[in-house]
This record gives C-alpha cells, structure tokens and sequence, in this order.
C-alpha cells in the first residue's frame, strides 16, 4: 500500500545522514546578523562608512584597477598601488633611456670585414645597425634561400679548413648582410652549420643547415675563400649570387699548389730540422727525414684503404722510433737516437687543431672546443700507441734508451735559427699555404724561436712561459700580416709555431712510461700539455692584443669593443 502524503511515514524524523554536519540543529534560533569571528572581513576590503571616489569628469575611474584599467560604465572600483596614474598613456610614454644614454652604433668601412663581422656578432641582436645591402639585386628582394646556401656553402669550406668558429660565424654573417638579409643568426659547431633568417617580427623564420663530412688541410683554398668574401663585401666590386656560386665553384675544384712527392719530402725536411733543434747533427737530420717519409707514406696508403685518421697516426709514429731503436741497438756513439725519434714526432703533432681548439674556448664556442680538443686528444693517443708500441718492443731486444739526453744542453744559436726557419718552411707547404706567404711566415718562425731562445737558455726563464711568449709574437704578426693581405690569419700563425711544439718532452714522457718509471714520465708528459696550452693561449692573447691597436668599429664616442662575454664569473 502506498502512503499517502502527510501520513504517519512522513512524520518519521530524519536520520543524522539525511542531513548537513554544517545545518542549524532544530530548536536553536538563527542569530538576526553573522557574528564578526564567523565572517571576518579582508584587510583590502573597504571600511564601513567609507564611500570610494567618484568618477573623474573623463569618465573614468579616478583610480585604476588592480589591473591597471578603469571601469568605463560608470562603477567605482577601489584603486591599486601597483595601478599606473590616469594620466599615463602608453603610447605617449617615451622609451626607457638608460642615464648613460644608448651609444649610436657606426660600423667604420676602413676596418676589415673580419672586425667589422666580429663586432656585430658581440653586440645583442636589439642593437645591431640595420644592414647596408653592398650587392644589388631585383625590387623583389634578395632570393632569400639561396643567399643562405650560399652562405652555408662558404662557411663549409672555412670550418673544414681549420678557421676557428668565431670567424666562420662573421663570415656567414658578412655575406648575409652583404646581400641585404636582415635579423640572421649563424650557427656553428664542429660538424653542423646552421643560419636563420627572419624577414619581420610577423613572419616565420627560415632556416637552413649543414654538415661538414670531410676535412682537409689547405690554406690556399681557405685565403681563395677569404678574397671572394672580401668582395662580396666591398662597394667597389658587383658580385652576384651567380658570379658567387661560379667562384666558389672553381674553388672547389681547384688543385692543390704542390704535389704528393713535394709534401713527403716536406715533411722529411719537419723532422730532420726538429732533430737539429734538439742537438742532431747532419747523419741525424737525415736518418730523422727517412723516418718521417716512411711515415708519411705509410699514412697516405692507410688513407687510401679507408682507415680513420687515428689508425694513421699509430702508423706514422712507427717508422721514426723504429729507426731511432735501430740505432741505439747497433751502439752508433755519433748519433742521438732521442734526437731521431723526436723528430719524427715534431712532424705529427696536430699544433693546427690545438691552436683552433682553444681559441674557441676563449671566444665562448665551448661545444666546437670540446670536439676538437677531443680530436686533439685522440691524435696523440694514437702518437703515444705507435711510439710506445716500438720503445716497448726494443727494450725487449735490449736497447738501452737514455732519458738523461734531455739535460744536455745545446748552444748552437745560429744554426738552432737557421733550422727553425726550415721547420716552418716545410710546416708551411705541408699546409698546402700560398707561394705568396711562405716567405712570411717562415720569418715569423725564425722570430718565434728567438725569442724563445733569447728568454729560456740566456735568460734562464721557464720553457712555458719564453713558449707563451713567443706564441703571443707570432699571433701578434699573423694579424699584421692577415690584415695586410686582407685574407685568414691562420696561414701567418700556424706554421710559424712548429718550433714551439713540445716534441722533446712528448718523447721522454712516452720513454719512462715504457721503462716503468710513470713518475718521470707523467711529469714530462705535463710539461708537454702545459707547453702545449701556452701555444694555443699566447697565440690568442696576441691576436687580440693586435685588434687593441687596430681601428675597430664600436659607438660613436670612444666606447670600448665588446668583449665575447662579460659574465665576471657568474
């Protein structure tokens, strides 16, 4: 039977979950207003009595919103500190002017492009001075794509060619500018080249990359690259993108200056003027110059079948200290067999990538750094794997290798000189260089050792600090020289510390280690690593102690050229 409403089961009462914890019990009386402890008022609220201010004769509030906005249908709102005055518009505002005022950027046209580059990559991208297109094209504009092509295309060939990151960079960003394209960032790292271009604020952004699969030393090709940026970015002379791509076309195809007998006998004639450096004397600087033919050979048969550059550098290291063993075995009192093996090492060491590594790590490049000091690291393990391999095996046939010849002291300046000239002569056409620059930097190396000689065996200085010095001189005069020629430092700078290279004590370090004695041989090893640092650094410090006597564009006014970074250490 179903109840009817207002039955007896509709008088039943409710159970306690029939109804809220939160509800008004029965029987209690509901107070006429809530108490001030159950409903406590915000601190921001408006008091009692108070009435807020009117609207301003403008219609607006008289104070703004939390929000910084007034009420335009006529309510009032309570004000906010943090609200900017009815009186401010924004767009009668001026702009934010720091007190010491914002210098004007004038790029001078007497600095060389490298400078000019350099320094607009140094300054934010909100401040760089708009582009001047130096090269013409149609109403339409530049062919956008192309010109980043082009752009990737040449900062290829420098990036392969040893030329630090930093000046890959301002080339790329030369040529895009040349061409008239504004807001660029070029990229750079080891192996990846990338730029991006963004027409306005409102378009998207265009990007283009590539990789660097090959590398090859030669520095006529890179100053050929150099000359064509150069024009691209001169008034007086038109190059179109056509024109461009044609010159760098037959850059690629050009042959190397000298041939493959040419650069063995080279670098017969590294080894045989290290070994005379070292105390050698004539039957040593030609045993020392078979050693690093034999070598050489060698590791142009391994390239050919494919082999990676590590497994070259093992065997290339072979031949020198073969011979160098041979001779102690036959007990030929006449010649130092240290002198031949380090010879031989002197012809191996990768100075060139040393050099471009740091470089890049005191620019900011740390990623590119990293990788080449990695690839670095990795040419010498592979010189310390051939060199041991060989010591090993002939102290097993009981050769008896002094490590006291390291003492012996050599006072034979003129000729130390002369050989040091022919060092860098023959580093020199090794790195396939321009004719036209031989006699130059073969100069700078003779200069180099001077004042390395000059300062550790007369004045008794450290060895790493006369190499860090001398290292500053040669970089100094490379960028005298580049800036003559209008054209890479690298060809005046990295041939020209061939004589700074640590071959003596890379040898001894590599011998206690292979007799047992790790103490003596890991503190030579060091002195290696240390003078091999006070190369890259000194040449460095030079190069931009050179850019201080240099007219470099910067702000109107005597502002000082931007640094890289100015972090201060955090």
């Amino acid at each position: 039977m179903v109840a009817e409403p207002g039955g007896p089961e509709d008088q039943k009462p409710q159970s306690d979950e029939a109804r809220s914890a939160f509800s008004q019990p029965a029987g209690v009386e509901r107070s006429a207003s809530p108490s001030e402890e159950d409903h406590p008022t915000s601190e921001f609220a408006l008091p009692a009595g108070l009435t807020p201010e009117q609207q301003g004769p403008g219609g607006g509030s008289g104070t703004g919103s939390a929000s910084g906005s007034g009420t335009g249908s006529g309510s009032d709102t309570v004000g906010s500190a943090f609200a900017p005055p009815r009186t401010y518009s924004a767009r009668d505002s001026p702009a934010f002017t720091p007190a010491h005022g914002i210098p004007m950027i004038r790029l001078t046209k007497e600095a060389p492009w490298q400078d000019r580059m350099r320094t607009m990559l140094r300054m934010p991208v909100a401040e760089r001075p708009a582009p001047e297109p130096v090269q013409k094209h149609d109403d339409a504009g530049p062919a956008v794509p192309r010109v980043l092509d082009l752009t990737l295309r040449i900062g290829e060939l420098l990036l392969a060619g040893g030329e630090g990151a930093e000046d890959v960079e301002a080339a790329m960003f030369a040529v895009t500018r040349s061409y008239g394209l504004d807001r660029c960032e070029p990229t750079v790292t080891f192996t990846l080249l990338s730029i991006s271009h963004q027409p306005s604020l409102v378009d998207d952004p265009v990007t283009a990359s590539r990789t660097v699969r090959r590398r090859g030393t030669d520095y006529t090709r890179l100053a050929a690259v150099f000359r064509l940026i150069d024009d691209i970015t001169t008034e007086e002379g038109e190059v179109s993108l056509e024109e461009a791509y044609r010159r760098l076309a037959e850059i690629r195809r050009n042959r190397h200056p000298y041939p493959g007998w040419v650069l063995t006998l080279a670098a017969g004639g590294l080894a045989g003027a290290a070994s005379v450096l070292v105390g050698g004397g004539p039957v040593v600087f030609l045993i020392a110059a078979l050693g690093a033919m034999l070598g050489d050979r060698l590791a142009w048969l391994c390239a050919g079948r494919g082999l990676p550059e590590f497994y070259q550098f093992v065997v290339a290291a072979m031949p020198p200290a073969a011979l160098g063993v041979a001779l102690t075995l036959t007990h030929w009192s006449d010649v130092r067999p240290s002198a031949v093996i380090t010879g031989g090492l002197f012809a191996l060491l990768p100075g060139r990538a040393l050099v471009a590594g740091v470089q890049d790590g005191l620019t900011g490049y740390y990623i590119t750094a990293a990788a080449r000091l990695l690839e670095v690291m990795y040419f010498f393990i592979g010189i310390v794997a051939g060199v041991l391999l060989v010591l090993y095996g002939g102290l097993q046939l009981g050769a008896q290798l002094n490590p006291e010849e390291r003492l012996i002291s050599h006072d034979r300046p003129w000729l130390q000189i002369l050989a040091s000239m022919l060092l860098s002569l023959a580093f020199a056409i090794l790195l396939q260089q321009d004719r036209s620059t031989v006699l130059a930097v073969t100069l700078n190396g003779g200069v180099a050792w001077i004042i390395f000689g000059a300062m550790a065996n007369t004045g008794k200085i450290s060895p790493v600090a006369a190499t860090a010095v001398a290292a500053g001189l040669v970089g100094l005069f490379g960028q005298l020289f580049s800036r003559y020629r209008y054209t890479s430092s690298l060809p005046f700078i990295t041939a020209a510390i061939g004589p700074l290279l640590p071959g003596s004590a890379t040898y001894f370090g590599l011998l206690g280690i292979a007799q047992n004695e790790l103490d003596r041989g890991l503190a030579s090893l060091s002195t290696a690593v240390a003078t091999a640092g006070a190369i890259a650094i000194g040449v460095n410090l030079g190069s931009e102690i050179s850019r201080l006597f240099m007219r470099v564009p910067g702000a109107i006014g005597g502002a000082n050229r931007r640094a890289a970074k100015r972090t201060r250490g955090f």
